[in-house]
């Protein structure tokens, strides 16, 4: 087992050893000793896979442990807290806060974890959809044009303008993709026009 203490703090104004006191003085008590320490100034906001914290998450082995001042320390969102916990708690891994006495280790606790976070994913989810058909309902209300942007409907004329030209390539055999560059448009965008022209069948 490996034990890991995480220290983070918001901006480079703020000190790293108020909270170093704090972990030391607690594995002092527990009789724990500290194989490395994560040290980084970052925003909680920050996405952890962006940060030290989750690149020593992804290296941490099943039994190790992680310790830190408080939960607040690993995010900024309860969101992302819970997920730090929850890919913690898959990996056996486990987490000692200090001021919050949190304990995530091989029980209950994590089995509630991996399940709260799972249902507030899928609240989330569900709340982002909701919010996604609201925005196109109001946006339909106000006349707004949904869909394809108008470019299309400029492809779709220079296929028909150039409609002698791409039959005569393909009944010569030229591929789509070469006929595609002939016209300086995407393969996909030809194969349909060229379906709605009746050139070619599905």
């Amino acid at each position: 087992m490996s034990v890991y203490a995480y220290i983070r703090v918001s901006t480079e104004m703020q000190t790293y050893a108020g909270q170093e006191h704090e972990i030391l003085q607690y594995c002092k008590s527990h009789g724990i000793n500290v194989d490395k320490w994560i040290s980084e100034s970052v925003s909680g906001t920050v996405a952890v896979e962006k940060r030290l914290l989750g690149r020593q998450i992804r290296k941490m082995r099943k039994g190790d442990l992680l310790i830190c001042t408080e939960l607040s320390r690993l995010g900024r969102n309860m969101l992302m807290i819970m997920g730090i916990l929850n890919t913690c708690a898959a990996k056996g891994v486990a987490i000692h806060t200090i001021k919050d006495n949190f304990d995530l280790t091989d029980n209950i606790n994590s089995k509630i974890i991996a399940f709260a976070f799972a249902l507030a994913a899928e609240i989330e989810r569900n709340l982002i959809s909701q919010r996604t058909k609201e925005a196109l309902a109001a946006k339909r209300k106000e006349g707004v044009r949904l869909g394809r942007p108008p470019g299309s409907s400029r492809k779709r004329d220079l296929c028909e303008a150039e409609e002698g030209k791409i039959r005569c390539l393909y009944e010569e055999g030229k591929t789509l993709t070469f006929i595609a560059k002939c016209l300086k448009i995407h393969r996909n965008t030809l194969r349909k026009y060229m379906i709605e022209l009746k050139i070619i069948k599905i």
